[in-house]
């Protein structure tokens, strides 16, 4: 099974940025596509960015242009660059790796907050 922990978290000002990193550890990381979730207090985890093995990118409309996601295979971990963020990007943020090139599980790790506020 891979671990993951999340880092980065905190409290941001409107329009300021952060970056979260996850890393990974006891299985080959790029056997993974990994993926960045939030949860926001009353809704559902949503997706907010995905990276593939291959390192296409998608993103939620509501983060695309103020949102990157990218991979450092050599060093086991996927960022979350966050700018511009806005008081409705406020949720708990959580890593999440399913496997794409062997039978594996997919594991997410214990989440980060982020909060944007004045």
């Amino acid at each position: 099974q891979v671990q993951l922990v999340e880092s980065g978290g905190g409290l941001v000002q409107p329009g300021g940025s952060l970056r979260l990193s996850c890393a990974a550890s006891g299985s080959k990381f790029s056997n993974y596509a990994m993926a960045w979730y939030r949860q926001a207090p009353g809704k559902q985890r949503e997706l907010v960015a995905r990276i593939t093995s291959g390192s296409s990118t998608n993103y939620a409309d509501s983060v695309k242009g103020r949102f990157t996601i990218s991979r450092d295979n050599a060093k086991n971990t996927v960022y979350l660059q966050m700018n511009s963020l806005k008081p409705d990007d406020t949720a708990v943020y959580y890593c999440f790796a399913s496997p794409e090139r062997v039978l594996a599980a997919s594991r997410w790790g214990q989440g980060t907050l982020v909060t944007v506020s004045s």
